[in-house]
């Protein structure tokens, strides 16, 4: 069965972890990989660079598609001694935490350590990304204005 957007439920699943990861910092990460029991043997097939990628933006979300502006990405791609490939791309320049992306997004992919890097990994970020999205949301609450249009009577 496919998904909405076309694809296995398997790849959109990834597709969401690797957006998790992404937005990890190096921190999250790194404190992370410490703790791991058991690190697999992990080799570099594209090791670690920097360039530029285009951002694009749509006017109200579905205008015409326009060139907002370059951004600096990372990307790294590693293989586990088992064979497993995972890649991972991150905005800046920090090489670290884009490894550790693509180390952790092999991780995942293996049945016998996804509930670990779920656990370890996914659920921290996500509490920590809800929590900073629900801290935005009542700033900007705070500073909300309602307007409304009073009916005058016809006399």
């Amino acid at each position: 069965m496919t998904s909405l957007s076309g694809l296995d439920a398997d790849t959109d699943a990834r597709r969401a972890v690797l957006g998790v990861l992404a937005r990890a910092t190096r921190d999250d990460l790194a404190a992370a990989w410490t703790a791991w029991p058991d690190k697999p043997d992990v080799f570099d097939v594209r090791a670690p660079e920097t360039g530029l990628v285009m951002v694009r933006g749509r006017m109200g979300g579905g205008g015409r598609p326009f060139n907002l502006g370059e951004t600096t990405v990372t990307r790294c791609t590693v293989r586990l001694g088992d064979g497993t490939v995972g890649t991972g791309h991150v905005l800046g320049r920090d090489r670290v935490q884009a490894r550790l992306v693509a180390v952790f997004d092999a991780l995942w992919q293996r049945p016998r350590t996804r509930p670990a890097v779920e656990a370890a990994v996914i659920a921290p970020v996500r509490a920590r990304l809800a929590a900073e999205d629900d801290s935005a949301r009542s700033e900007t609450a705070a500073t909300r204005v309602d307007f409304f249009t009073m009916v005058r009577g016809d006399d």
